[in-house]
């Protein structure tokens, strides 16, 4: 019994691991795609800091669903008068690793 429950702890640390953000790749990745010409960490440039975008939505469970569509489509009005142009050609597992990053890091 305890072997077993060894084994589960190990798969589950795993598992967890697997889905981490690996922040270096995703930095790079938003680089890459141009997020950091309006976004940054922690200060306005063009659009909100990343920081400040995980701050308004931290309780909404929905979040970065939500963070994702706006990556995708571009929105307006969110964040006041410039709009967040769209990003079509950004592949929908980017688009998601993106948003959960500006989600859950510590920028």
């Amino acid at each position: 019994m305890r072997t077993f429950s060894i084994f589960t702890a190990g798969l589950l640390l795993a598992a967890g691991a697997a889905h981490a953000v690996d922040e270096a790749a995703t930095v790079e990745l938003s680089k890459n795609n141009g997020c950091m010409s309006c976004h940054s960490a922690k200060e306005k440039i063009v659009g909100p800091s990343f920081s400040a975008i995980a701050e308004k939505y931290k309780g909404d469970k929905d979040a970065a669903a939500s963070l994702a569509q706006s990556i995708q489509n571009g929105s307006k009005g969110k964040w006041g008068r410039i709009p967040m142009p769209a990003h079509p050609s950004m592949s929908p597992a980017d688009i998601k690793t993106l948003a959960q990053w500006v989600m859950t890091a510590q920028h």
